[in-house]
């Protein structure tokens, strides 16, 4: 009868371990297409960088067919820019993933998590600015769009930076403050 009994146990156990799905912090990311991240995708961080710069030019390029097509001035008008439109809601929507992805993994870096949701606006920002402004000149409209790359790399990079520096809590610890010594401590007491 113990025999059976811990045999029971022991089969339940087997059985809750195989079903029971394992923490999100112990989850590893998981790629999506190579189409969002195609340069880099061994993390969640990776991932999501090199999405910001690779959506946003696939949307650029539909948007530059566009204007080939109709025209700077024409390209908006009714259905001329529904593919456009259509890359941007789409890509909104693929990158939501890896953004989370990167958030997760930046979790103890607050100034990194602070830089993806000032890089996270920023994209989506740009996204929407890729739309030709009536009465812009074509070669303003060029420049615009090609100065959101500079941007990007900035942004990408003070992320970066962010997470070369100590996680919140750890690195306050060991930076004293200028021109004061800490304080000495005091020596304890020896056991007689």
């Amino acid at each position: 009868m113990v025999v059976r009994l811990s045999f029971c146990l022991a089969a339940f156990a087997a059985v809750t371990a195989f079903v029971t799905p394992a923490p999100a912090s112990a989850q590893k990311f998981q790629p999506g297409s190579p189409y969002i991240c195609p340069n880099n995708d061994s993390t969640g961080l990776d991932c999501y960088l090199d999405a910001v710069t690779h959506l946003y030019t696939m949307c650029r390029h539909v948007k530059g067919i566009e204007i080939i097509e109709f025209g700077h001035a024409k390209a908006q008008e009714g259905v001329n820019g529904a593919k456009s439109d259509y890359c941007v809601e789409k890509q909104k929507i693929n990158i939501t993933r890896p953004y989370q992805a990167a958030l997760r993994e930046a979790t103890p870096w607050r100034e990194s998590i602070e830089s993806l949701q000032t890089l996270q606006q920023f994209w989506l920002g740009a996204m929407v600015s890729l739309r030709w402004q009536a009465g812009e000149a074509p070669d303003l409209y060029e420049d615009r769009v090609n100065r959101i790359y500079d941007e990007l790399s900035y942004k990408i990079e003070s992320v970066r930076l962010g997470l070369n520096t100590a996680p919140d809590g750890k690195g306050a610890v060991a930076a004293a403050p200028r021109g004061k010594a800490a304080p000495a401590a005091k020596p304890k007491a020896k056991p007689n």
